[in-house]
This record gives C-alpha cells, sequence and structure tokens, in this order.
C-alpha cells in the first residue's frame, strides 16, 4: 500500500508541475506525444532554429530580390501542413517592417528569412551602417576571449645570424660516432663510436690526445663533471662507466641497468648521474656510492634522450613511446606528461639562459616553457627524416641533425628557419652513411662539433666575414596564426 500511495503522489506532482509550466514549454496536455519527448523537441528547435524566425538588418534585406505572391502562397500552405506542435513552438515571424531583437543582433551568424518585404527600403546612411555593426559585435564571453587572443598574437621578428660553414674535418674512429662532450675549460672534447673506444681530441687543432678502451659495445653517452676530474660514459652494453682523467682509468662502474644505455647526463649541482636507455626507465645514481637514488618509471618505450638542470623540473626525458616527461627528482616522480608529439622523440636541448627547452621528432620540433611544460611554439618545418640531435647556443642559435645528413639552424625564439644544408660527406662512404648523430657547442658556443655515421667528426664555425648586408639569409615574412605566448 506505501507503494501504491508513492505512485499517486508523483502522478499528482507531475501533473502539478505540467498545470503550471506546460505552456512555458510549448506543449498542452491535449497532445499524445510523451512529455519528454514534448520537451526535447521543444528545446532543440528553439535553440537551432530561433534565429531564422528574425528579420535580416535593413542593408542586408535591401539587396535580397522580393518574395513575390506565388512563392509567399506555397509557404504558406507548406506552413498549414505542419505538425500543429511545431506551429505552437515556432510561430509565425514578426512581419518585415518590425525591428530586430536586441538578441538576435548581438548574435554573430547571419540567415536568411524568407518572409521579405516586396519594397525594399532604401539602403541606411553611413553612420547607420556603422551603428548597425557596433551592435552587432559577438557579445558573449567566448567570443570575446577568442578576439581577444587574435589581438594578443604577435610575430617575433628573427634576429640576424652569419650562416655556419664547415672548419675541420677528424677521422680517427672505425665506427660510428655516437656521443660527443667538450670539457669545462673548452681545452678538449671527446667523443664515443661503435668501435667501442672514446677518444679525446684538442679542440684547438684537433689533434687525437688519448684513445680509452673497456667498453665492449657502441658508446652511446658521455659527460665530463665541472667540479671533478671525472669523465662518465655508457654503452649498449649495459656499462656504466666513470673515469678518472688523472690517472686514465676506470674508477666505478655503476651495475643496475637492464638493458642498453642510450642517454647519460650530469646534474648540474648535485653529485648524481641519470642514465636510460632501452629497459624504458631513467636511473638516478649517486655518483660517489654507486647506489640507485631513483629508478624514474613511467615511459613505454626506449629513453633516447636525456637531460638535467638545477630547477625544478630537474630530470627531462624523451622517449620513443611519443612522450616527454618532465620529473621531480625529490619525490622520483612524473611531474608534468608532454603528449603533443605524433613520433618518436629523439632529442632534447635546453637553452643555456631562458628557462625553455625544445624537443626533437621526425613530425616537428617543438618548444616549451619552464617549469610547467606549456607549449610555446612549433619550429618552422624542417629536414623531412628522424631527428637525432639538437644543440643550442647562448647566441640563441638551435641546430638539428637528421639521419639523412641534412643540418638546419633556428633562430630560437621567433622559430625561423635561417640556414639548411648538407653535411660534407667523407670521400668513399656509402650515401646510407650521411646521418648525423650527436652533436654539441664547445662552451663558447661560437664553435659546433657533429658526430656522423661516416666515422668522421666535423667542427664548423660562424663564417667570420659575413654581415647582414652581405649575406642577408633572413627571407622572413609574417605568417597568419603563428603565436608566441
Amino acid at each position: 500500500m506505501a507503494a501504491i500511495d508513492d505512485i499517486d503522489r508523483v502522478e499528482r506532482l507531475n501533473k502539478r508541475s505540467r498545470d503550471l509550466f506546460g505552456k512555458a514549454y510549448g506543449f498542452s496536455v491535449d497532445y499524445n506525444e510523451p512529455t519528454s519527448q514534448r520537451i526535447r523537441y521543444t528545446s532543440k528547435l528553439r535553440s537551432e532554429y530561433s534565429s531564422s524566425r528574425t528579420p535580416l538588418p535593413p542593408h542586408i534585406a535591401a539587396k535580397l530580390p522580393p518574395a513575390n505572391n506565388a512563392t509567399r502562397k506555397k509557404e504558406d500552405a507548406a506552413r498549414k501542413d505542419i505538425d500543429p506542435l511545431l506551429n505552437e513552438i515556432l510561430p509565425p515571424p514578426p512581419p518585415p517592417g518590425s525591428l530586430q531583437p536586441r538578441a538576435s543582433m548581438e548574435s554573430s551568424a547571419l540567415t536568411i528569412s524568407s518572409h521579405n518585404s516586396e519594397t525594399a527600403p532604401p539602403p541606411p546612411s553611413q553612420q547607420q551602417q556603422q551603428q548597425l555593426t557596433l551592435h552587432r559585435q559577438p557579445q558573449s564571453s567566448a567570443a570575446r576571449a577568442l578576439m581577444e587572443r587574435r589581438a594578443n598574437v604577435t610575430q617575433i621578428k628573427p634576429e640576424w645570424h652569419a650562416p655556419w660553414k664547415l672548419m675541420r674535418v677528424i677521422s680517427g674512429h672505425l665506427g660510428w660516432v655516437r656521443s660527443v662532450c667538450v670539457e669545462p675549460d673548452n681545452q678538449w672534447f671527446a667523443t664515443g663510436a661503435g668501435d667501442r673506444t672514446i677518444k679525446i681530441w684538442d679542440l684547438a687543432s684537433g689533434t687525437l690526445k688519448l684513445t680509452l678502451t673497456g667498453h665492449i659495445m657502441t658508446v652511446r653517452g658521455l659527460a665530463v663533471s665541472p667540479r671533478h676530474p671525472y669523465l662518465f660514459s655508457a654503452g649498449e652494453d649495459k656499462m656504466i662507466k666513470c673515469w678518472d682523467l688523472e690517472q686514465n682509468k676506470v674508477i666505478r662502474h655503476y651495475h643496475g641497468s637492464l638493458s642498453g644505455v642510450y642517454a647519460l647526463d650530469l646534474h648540474p649541482t648535485l653529485d648524481v648521474l641519470v642514465t636510460a636507455g632501452r629497459d624504458g626507465v631513467a636511473r638516478v645514481w649517486d655518483m660517489r656510492s654507486r647506489r640507485e637514488v631513483h629508478v624514474l618509471a613511467g615511459h613505454k618505450g626506449t629513453i633516447s634522450s636525456v637531460k638535467c638542470q638545477a630547477e625544478d623540473p630537474q630530470v627531462l626525458t624523451g622517449s620513443m613511446d611519443t612522450q616527454v616527461r618532465l620529473w621531480d627528482l625529490a619525490a622520483g616522480k612524473t611531474q608534468t606528461v608532454l603528449t603533443h608529439h605524433k613520433k618518436s622523440v629523439r632529442a632534447l636541448t635546453t637553452h643555456p639562459t631562458e628557462f625553455t627547452f625544445a624537443s626533437g621528432s621526425a613530425d616537428n620540433i617543438k618548444q616549451w616553457k619552464l617549469p610547467e611544460g606549456a607549449f610555446m611554439q612549433n619550429y618552422e618545418p624542417q629536414h623531412n627524416a628522424i631527428v637525432n640531435t639538437l644543440s643550442t647556443n647562448s647566441d640563441g642559435v638551435m641546430f638539428s641533425g637528421g639521419d639523412n645528413g641534412t643540418m638546419a639552424f633556428f633562430d630560437w625564439k621567433s622559430g625561423h628557419k635561417f640556414q639548411e644544408i648538407e653535411t660534407t660527406a667523407m670521400p668513399g662512404s656509402l650515401d646510407a652513411e650521411s646521418g648525423i648523430f650527436a652533436s654539441t657547442f664547445d662552451q663558447t658556443g661560437l664553435r659546433l662539433i657533429t658526430c656522423e655515421a661516416d666515422k668522421s667528426i666535423k667542427i664548423w664555425r660562424e663564417d667570420p666575414e659575413a654581415t647582414p648586408e652581405s649575406h642577408p639569409g633572413l627571407e622572413w615574412k609574417p605568417k597568419l596564426g603563428r603565436q608566441r605566448f
């Protein structure tokens, strides 16, 4: 009995609601359709077709041909055949001479009404047209935000940079050169290759100073400590070694990697080392105790690049699962995941002075703002190949090297590509051996070192004789849609 009483109470409340609000929803009690269906028809028709009931502005209606009597009779006959519910929901439009409601004037859409006067009113004056234009400006918050965003679009004119040219070619490795690093005093640099050796070269003359052996597979990562006389190396043999440069021998091994190590970097202020590779995790090592401080897990593919910095986020990783992750080093957890790329991210570079970084993939090179990881801009279309390496100097020049031997130089702030060249292949090398695997600028930013698949090391520098008059080189034009935040 209690259930029956509840049902009767609900029905009484429903009947009272229909009696009070039925007319407002555009239906009466005489119709046989369900209440929910009539409400759905009403709300949909009012939201989609309410603008078609309002006449056009006078200066628009004046340009349309007048409707003849035959057309109007057909429209009236068609209207009589409409369901009575629709006639109640959509009453006939106001007469042509009536004023347009303010709500319709605020709408940004212009709809054509079929009920026009046979005698078009005279066109308004210029002042009236301006007033009508002002009244038709969109007033909604979304439209206002869109207008403000369009107004804030700025285009940065790129700075002039001298073109880069080949300065020296160094040969000595017997395999692909896969890694490079420059020591803090800018006296020498080290390279690692597929011949399982690490070679140290004099930066000024390009002569070989030392060869270190100990890895049994390709050396994929190198880093020199700015506070200790240590050189760190990592390879595809799962080995991570610490070399004492005073004795030229290995003093520590870091055990724990499950697969080949593809990337390595040192923290600029802490005595920690970050490595990553095919096992899909980034490992943070205590430099002296050889312990794993953190295992940064989250990527679903091979991690191909790692960068460290002094401020949070202190670790950046790019992976072949198309993600870029920013890590909280204190907690050992992911801080931000960037999923804008569609292909593998093989290269990362941080700006020496700005708190920004760039990530390189085969689909695009993107610039990001730290610490939140906000997207800033896409760089102009570059080489149609896999981007293996990115490097940036303090003058605002970013270099990208492709798997097909193409080289591109960009202006960091504007994203403009001011130079694109192809590397010079060594005599006797195959066409397939033209890829660029690693690169870095020296400590001054005036020389660029590239490691290539033809087993050579090339040093590039800016043309000292170039001037903005002799080498304009920009060919920059403002483009619609380029945004800078």
